[in-house]
């Protein structure tokens, strides 16, 4: 019996140890999954499944954190958005960039609630896709541009972590980039997506609280100075491709 017993507890002890090794291995073969800048998005909209495990941002986000905004924040903007497009037939073969474009031409019914859940869907598509990364600078023909646009790496990240903590209550900060491949950057109240401006957002953070709250509660600067560590900048430079190629999606 003290045999089974000792041998039920060595094999839980050893699985117990080797799961961090799995949840990194995990997260590993997650972030090797190729992602389609271009892929249009239309009706009937869905949440794209995370390019990594929902750990593979800890310490900086954790777990729970990330389940939690993509599985039911973002979830519950597609689904309302896809419930306030059901009946609007001629919007069903629109790409998300273009409704955001054409707000106006929906009705007076259906305008605040498709603004508010098609940027969400937009700009939570987007945030998935650059995240999940080691941190550190740009390299190449991206960490070129940011120079030449900002005149550092390091004026760039304290800009848009200004343009972060100056967001009262909900919204985003972004650096945008045109066709030609010139950045700029840009905050944004609640959901609202530069794709309403027909622009096209490189990378960006979320500075809603539920984001962040979870760990972090009020410290709004202690998430925004951490979030730069797991930023992939190998996607971005993939959206940075994209977006002078005229292709970048979302």
């Amino acid at each position: 019996m003290f045999a089974i017993l000792r041998r039920t507890f060595v094999l839980s002890a050893a699985a117990a140890a080797a799961m961090p090794m799995i949840r990194r291995a995990e997260a590993q073969s997650a972030d090797a999954t190729p992602i389609d800048f271009t892929t249009v998005l239309k009706y009937p909209f869905v949440v794209p499944p995370l390019p990594y495990a929902y750990d593979a941002n800890e310490p900086s986000i954790d777990a729970q954190t990330m389940q939690l905004h993509h599985d039911k924040h973002h979830g519950a903007y597609v689904a309302n958005l896809n419930s306030a497009l059901k009946d609007q037939h001629e919007f069903h073969d629109t790409s998300l960039p273009d409704l955001l474009a054409r707000l106006g031409d929906l009705t007076e019914t259906n305008r605040t609630t498709v603004r508010n859940n098609a940027g969400g869907h937009a700009n939570h598509t987007m945030f998935w896709q650059i995240m999940g990364g080691k941190g550190g600078e740009p390299e190449g023909e991206l960490a070129e541009v940011v120079t030449r646009d900002f005149g550092s790496f390091d004026k760039l990240k304290s800009d848009l972590n200004q343009a972060a903590l100056r967001v009262f209550g909900s919204g985003w900060a972004m650096v945008l980039v045109d066709s030609s491949g010139k950045l700029s950057l840009v905050a944004r109240q609640n959901q609202d997506s530069p794709l309403m401006d027909r622009a096209r957002v490189l990378f960006g953070n979320d500075v809603w609280e539920h984001a962040y709250y979870l760990k972090y509660q009020n410290r709004r600067p202690d998430y925004v100075n951490a979030w730069w560590s797991v930023v992939n900048w190998p996607r971005i430079s993939a959206r940075y491709a994209a977006a002078k190629a005229g292709t970048l999606a979302i």
